[in-house]
């Protein structure tokens, strides 16, 4: 035998061993793995909520005899959109695509991974039933002889109607009659090409594809599936032309939606867990945050324009929320100055809240903001300008700062600025996408929290019918700012929500903390807001129109109005304060140097206590310079002058020092400040000295002694006058 010849026998008797390890290896992973009827039909599975005192709240079955569907009550663009997209040899093969398996292989052991599955809609419906979706080999061996069984016992019109009624849609519908409700408020039976399509689209990814969520990619995704039915000729190129144009046509009023805005977005947040729609299971237990008596509050409240109300606690439970928009991302106006401007500024120790800053009018390349009232307040303080929520000190301090760090913050609280966001637009909540009402208060409710950002979830647990727990929310918390700058966000938002832009509740009888926001312009606002919280919960409102249209509505109005009557039912009796002091050091400046300089300097020991200003800093960054006004008297030079011989010397006003005024070694003056001093000198030339001095407590502080311009005084000589008798005329008289 030659070597050639040995090498075909050894390569045919290792492929023949191969090939019976494998046969071997089949019979024995697949031994006892065998068709199970009742499981394709079994469509008992059910999925129910309960609040937060574990009372069910939604009952989320699905079964057979009410929704199912009889593949002959199918319109054919219906049945061919899954076909062309799922599996266009359906009616040709026996259960296994052979060429796809092997495609797949190839891919899989070039790319050393195993993420090509090649399943046709049998081996989906088996694996969907029968099943778990792990991708390993022995998993896909039990699906190929299940598949096999599957396809010897039913035709192919019963195993797509199988099909049908057990896939999952997102948004907890299972079956095609379940997703026609749910999405277009019809029976399976009468869908459209377009609404086919956009069925089908769902299947790769309901999460992602949601025509509610992500309507963008939905659209793409609907337009894909219309493509693989021109693909396969189940419809021409007119009609793909004009279906391809059509917009999308779900709606949120289906008939499974229950009117509950709070169901919907649980559901929507168990899209994102990933949990398999298809486990292993015939029960779940999804268990939330909801608060009843919360909820119902925000139900009773209604309003004339769309709207969204969230409330979270500060740990990340979602208590309540009622919208009339869902979640979608809005511009939030004047709300985002503490997060993306003040609350940085502080931490970055930029500014104190103290702080004064010019309210003029500015440009910055063609940018000129203006305030909401149109006018110019001047000198303001920090403080005041969140008050009062004057826009143009917020954008100057949004210049002081680096986007780098801004963005950084941002982006701890799960918030993205974009390119287009860095910009001093930013600091009046001009954004590319704006934020939903969940992430806004997520954002906000960092300031209760002592600076952790805990991003705030509908779903606490989720458990199976033997109790196994399949998600946790585990409460992550992420540090955004120092604790100092917290207690100093809460302790100027609480005055804002005293006698600020929310003061309509300061009636409330408990600590209260809110900013409110506005957008739009002389015709009206699209978007108004009150952001509210309390240390034990964070209450978004917001009020506007869906289509932006313009409205009579305001935040420090009719949003506070709405804030206020949901607080006092959910928090009623709280006697639980905010944290204004922590990691803060309440200091001494001098007010006058304050007041009048703009100077923050510490006052010194002397300092009378009227002259005193306490502010709140973060501790360990009190300023360093301190005030020598009381222990070192320090005044302008005084001016003097002559006129008619007398001496003006005239003193630059101060509220607490005296003055001690020499002429040469004589004191001429000795007591508290007067306007001018005057002296009346005789004929001489002469140098004048002023020190100020303060006194208090019997102690005497001089300070720098000053010396004036030395004058010159000289009375005029006039001639002595005569007696009268040296020009009388005696002689003729």
């Amino acid at each position: 035998m030659n070597k050639a010849l040995k090498i075909i026998v050894f390569i045919f008797i290792s492929f023949s061993v191969a090939i019976g390890i494998a046969f071997a290896s089949f019979f024995i992973i697949t031994a006892d793995t065998n068709l199970q009827p009742e499981k394709l039909v079994d469509y008992t599975k059910t999925i129910s909520v309960f609040d937060d005192q574990s009372n069910k709240i939604e009952d989320a079955s699905y079964e057979t005899k009410r929704k199912s569907v009889r593949i002959e009550n199918l319109k054919d663009d219906t049945v061919n959109a899954f076909i062309a997209s799922e599996d266009r040899n359906f009616f040709r093969h026996n259960g296994l695509n052979y060429k796809r398996m092997l495609k797949a292989l190839y891919k899989n052991v070039t790319s050393r991974s195993f993420k090509e599955g090649a399943s046709t809609i049998s081996q989906q419906l088996i694996k969907n039933t029968h099943l778990s979706s792990d991708k390993t080999i022995t998993r896909k061996l039990k699906e190929i002889k299940l598949t096999k069984q599957l396809e010897r016992r039913y035709d192919k019109e019963q195993i797509l109607e199988m099909y049908l009624n057990t896939i999952y849609f997102g948004h907890n519908c299972f079956g095609l009659q379940s997703a026609a409700n749910f999405y277009f408020d019809k029976p399976a039976s009468e869908l459209n090409l377009e609404q086919s399509a956009t069925l089908v689209g769902l299947l790769t990814s309901p999460n992602n594809y949601s025509p509610f969520k992500n309507p963008k990619r939905c659209l793409e995704r609907r337009n894909t599936v219309l493509k693989n039915m021109l693909d396969c000729s189940f419809i021409d190129k007119k009609t793909y032309g004009t279906a391809i144009k059509t917009p999308l046509s779900a709606t949120r009023d289906g008939a499974r939606t229950n009117g509950s805005s709070y169901l919907r977005a649980v559901f929507d947040e168990f899209e994102e867990l990933n949990i398999d729609p298809y486990g292993q299971f015939s029960e779940l237990n999804i268990k939330t945050y909801l608060n009843s008596a919360a909820q119902q509050a925000l139900e009773k409240t209604s309003a004339e324009c769309d709207y969204s109300l969230f409330v979270r606690n500060n740990e990340g439970g979602v208590i309540a929320f009622k919208s009339s928009i869902g979640s979608v991302k809005r511009q939030i106006g004047s709300t985002a100055k503490p997060i993306f401007v003040y609350a940085p500024a502080i931490n970055d120790k930029k500014v104190n809240i103290f702080t004064k800053i010019d309210d003029e009018p500015v440009n910055y390349g063609g940018y000129s903001p203006e305030n909401y009232d149109k006018k110019f307040h001047g000198k303001v303080t920090v403080a005041d300008s969140i008050k009062y929520s004057y826009n143009i000190p917020a954008v100057k301090t949004l210049n002081s700062l680096n986007f780098h760090s801004v963005e950084s913050y941002a982006s701890k609280m799960n918030i993205k600025i974009y390119d287009e966001d860095k910009n001093l637009t930013l600091a009046l909540g001009g954004m590319k996408d704006g934020l939903t009402l969940k992430e806004l208060c997520d954002a906000y409710s960092v300031f209760p929290n002592g600076g952790n950002f805990v991003p705030s979830h509908f779903i606490k647990e989720v458990c199976d019918q033997n109790g196994r727990i399949i998600y946790s929310d585990n409460k992550s918390q992420t540090l955004v700012f120092s604790e100092g700058t917290c207690s100093l966000m809460n302790d100027v938002l609480c005055e804002t929500a005293k006698s600020g832009t929310a003061k309509k509740l300061k009636d409330l009888g408990f600590d209260v903390a809110c900013k409110t926001g506005t957008c739009g312009n002389s015709e009206g606002n699209t978007d108004a807001y009150s952001i509210a919280y309390t240390s034990d919960y964070c209450l978004g409102v917001w009020l506007g129109d869906k289509d932006n249209k313009h409205l009579q509505i305001t935040g420090g109005k009719d949003c506070c109005n709405i804030t206020k009557d949901i607080l006092q039912t959910i928090c009623e009796g709280s006697d639980r304060m905010l944290d204004r002091q922590t990691g803060t050091e309440t200091i001494e400046i001098d007010r006058e140097e304050y007041e009048n300089d703009d100077k923050i300097l510490l006052c010194d020991t002397n300092c009378p206590q009227l002259n005193r200003l306490k502010v709140k800093v973060l501790s360990n960054s009190q300023p360093t310079e301190q005030s020598t006004r009381f222990t070192l008297p320090t005044i302008k030079k005084p001016t003097i002058l002559v006129n008619n011989n007398k001496i003006s010397i005239r003193l630059c006003q101060t509220k607490y020092y005296s003055y001690l005024i020499k002429r040469g070694n004589k004191v001429i003056f000795n007591g508290n400040w007067q306007d001018v001093i005057i002296d009346e000198p005789s004929d001489g030339d002469y140098e004048y000295s002023v020190t100020p001095y303060y006194s208090a407590d019997g102690k005497i502080c001089y300070g720098k002694e000053i010396k004036l311009p030395r004058v010159i005084i000289k009375h005029e000589k006039t001639q002595e006058k005569l007696p009268d008798i040296v020009y009388k005329d005696w002689y003729n008289q």
